[in-house]
């Protein structure tokens, strides 16, 4: 459980004005090195739940949670998927 001196400092955070729209572009940008698709593919090909994309090197490391089968307990499978 949070203590409240971090629930109150969380709650102040988000009433903190955020960066100024100085209308200049889009507020995503996308690098070189984003695992998006990668990771979208990963989800699409194990039907399992995104925990975690990262660029490595020349690679994606992409982290699923897949369900298990029938009453079987959700596993954890890491793909490396080359950018």
């Amino acid at each position: 459980m949070a203590s409240p001196l971090l629930t109150v400092a969380f709650a102040a955070s988000l009433m903190l004005p955020g960066t100024p729209d100085t209308g200049g572009g889009p507020d995503v940008v996308r690098v070189a090195g984003d695992c998006s698709a990668a990771a979208a593919q990963v989800v699409a090909q194990t039907g399992g739940e995104l925990l975690s994309a990262q660029p490595r090197g020349d690679t994606c490391v992409v982290t699923v949670l897949v369900p298990g089968k029938g009453n079987g307990r959700p596993r954890k499978v890491t793909v490396r998927v080359p950018m």
